[in-house]
């Protein structure tokens, strides 16, 4: 609850600078802000799927079910 509070109360305060900076300087910053939170976010989602994708095995369905049928086929035949 209290980083809440401290984050609402940090993103009031840059706002307010953000405004006093002028219209030219204000949106270059805020940009450059919302772009680096952006990309941030997007490099940490990369991180959390190449994590992930080491974790879980990836099982293709149409692969096993065609060796499952192979394996019949073969027991049948003999």
């Amino acid at each position: 609850m209290n980083y809440l509070i401290m984050s609402i109360i940090l993103s009031a305060l840059l706002g307010f600078v953000l405004m006093m900076m002028g219209p030219l300087a204000g949106g270059i910053l805020a940009f450059a802000i919302i772009a680096g939170s952006i990309f941030r976010g997007l490099h940490v989602l990369s991180e959390i799927h190449q994590k992930i994708s080491l974790l879980v095995p990836d099982q293709d369905k149409a692969k096993q079910v065609y060796e499952d049928y192979l394996r019949e086929k073969d027991n049948d035949s003999r």
